[in-house]
């Protein structure tokens, strides 16, 4: 198990002030380098690792402290260095927050958790002898068996670090699952909780009463063959635990858009500006910010977010997209290249609180700009309830309801002008834009009756029936 310790900080942590921080533990301890240079290590005389240290990351999206640690800091944009302790030695937490501490007094700046600062020195007291050595050398990962590489994590929300894309890489190049452990008091960001939705991927909770069970389904779990697994009984049904009961209704909602964008593979294509519309129609500003984790340290940029794709292909790019503080809006973007050219599979949420109307009559006029502008391929709008912060606690949570779904013209022109303009059973959809080739939009009700998931899957078998694309 690890413990991190983040200290935030107005200035850049230089060369004196970490040496500073790395001489919290005195002259017994060591230093190493790993990932290429891009995580420092201290480290035990036998060359163990008790801490590491990722780079200082500039954060340059205001709020992203508060969103991701309830912490605010009085000056933005903030440096972020993070480090993680290893808990099989006593002493290595302490360590972290005295590193974080110091590097915090000499800048001017705080340090996450607040209680774990410290500016002592701490000597290395434990036999190390006495303990295993680590069989894994990856700073994220706790433990790593034949299926599956363990993260286990204290901290109140799970988002998508660097530290936890490095370990979702590393499994899946291995053929492992990402196992993600935590108390029942954490919460997912929707970033982390898309990165865990595909089994053997798991969020596996912790809980004193319960024991271990699926964050995300409930199933009760328990550790066998070297990884998590649900406990079946007799008849091989799965149970669901106790504590994954709904939480209490609050009013909050989600809307979310899933969308599709496809475009020529061309020169001076740049990539991002469908989410940009999107961000524009329903909060009135384009995105704060952009990064390939979290916390998101980028200012909103489709240039520079298009030239990371572009150096990255043929690989897909995945990114996250933040908004402003006072809009809870997240959303993922993944670019890939395929036959047809390049799409941006792209799912945007925003929060309300219950006191709050989601924006749903700015959606018919999004769709006609995304579909004359933006290559359109589909947009599915639907609504749920849950938090408007945005974040995933371990509770059952009811799905989304469909609201709309749009088929692009070129979309609606593949599966057929006469088979998409009549589905059975389903409203007559309106025509979005001019000419004879508009896209369609399906109204499918307000997001109230859950039953609307059966008319749009008939709506989706009807037009599959000859999808050619």
């Amino acid at each position: 198990m690890t413990k991190d310790v983040i200290a935030l900080t107005p200035e850049m942590p230089d060369l004196p002030t970490l040496l500073a921080g790395l001489y919290a533990g005195g002259p017994d301890i060591g230093v190493n380098t790993t990932a290429d240079g891009a995580v420092v290590q201290l480290c035990a005389p036998d060359g163990r690792p008790l801490v590491s240290v990722e780079t200082p990351l500039l954060v340059q999206v205001p709020g992203e402290t508060t969103r991701l640690l309830g912490h605010a800091v009085e000056e933005e944009p903030v440096w972020w260095t993070e480090a993680r302790a290893s808990t099989a030695v006593a002493e290595a937490a302490r360590l972290a927050g005295s590193f974080a501490g110091r590097l915090a007094t000499v800048l001017g700046g705080t340090v996450w958790p607040p209680e774990a600062a410290t500016t002592d020195v701490i000597p290395l007291t434990t036999d190390i002898s006495a303990i295993p050595a680590p069989a894994i050398a990856a700073p994220a990962v706790d433990v790593l068996t034949d299926t599956t590489a363990v993260v286990i994590q204290d901290r109140p929300l799970i988002a998508m670090t660097s530290w936890l894309s490095d370990a979702l890489r590393t499994a899946a190049g291995s053929d492992r699952a990402l196992q993600i452990v935590t108390p029942p008091t954490a919460r997912l960001t929707l970033p982390t909780r898309t990165a865990l939705r595909g089994l053997p991927n798991r969020w596996v909770v912790q809980d004193p009463e319960h024991g271990y069970y699926d964050g995300l389904s409930g199933a009760v779990l328990h550790w066998k063959n070297g990884t998590f697994t649900p406990v079946q009984d007799e008849q091989g049904a799965t149970r669901v635990a106790e504590a994954f009961a709904p939480a209490p209704e609050t009013g909050d909602r989600q809307l979310i858009l899933t969308l599709r964008t496809r475009h020529p593979a061309d020169e001076n294509l740049v990539l991002g500006r469908a989410l940009e519309t999107a961000f524009r129609h329903l909060t009135g500003t384009p995105p704060a910010g952009w990064s390939t984790a979290e916390p998101v340290n980028l200012p909103w940029s489709t240039r520079q977010l298009t030239d990371l794709a572009r150096a990255r292909a043929p690989r897909p790019t995945w990114l996250v997209a933040v908004g402003h503080p006072d809009r809870p809006a997240l959303a993922t973007l993944r670019v890939l290249r395929t036959p047809a050219g390049v799409e941006e599979d792209i799912t945007l949420a925003l929060g309300y609180g219950g006191d709050e109307t989601p924006p749903l009559d700015v959606i018919e006029e999004l769709a006609t700009v995304l579909d004359a502008e933006h290559g359109l391929v589909t947009l599915l709008t639907s609504l749920r309830a849950a938090r408007r912060d945005l974040t995933v606690p371990p509770r059952l949570e009811a799905p989304p309801t469909p609201v709309a779904f749009t088929l692009g013209n070129a979309e609606a022109d593949a599966v057929g002008r006469t088979r998409a303009g009549h589905p059975p059973l389903v409203p007559v959809p309106k025509r979005l834009g001019p000419g004879t080739n508009p896209a369609l939009h399906y109204s499918l009700g307000d997001g109230a009756d859950p039953g609307t998931w059966s008319v749009f899957q008939r709506l989706l078998r009807h037009l599959k029936g000859e999808m050619k694309s």
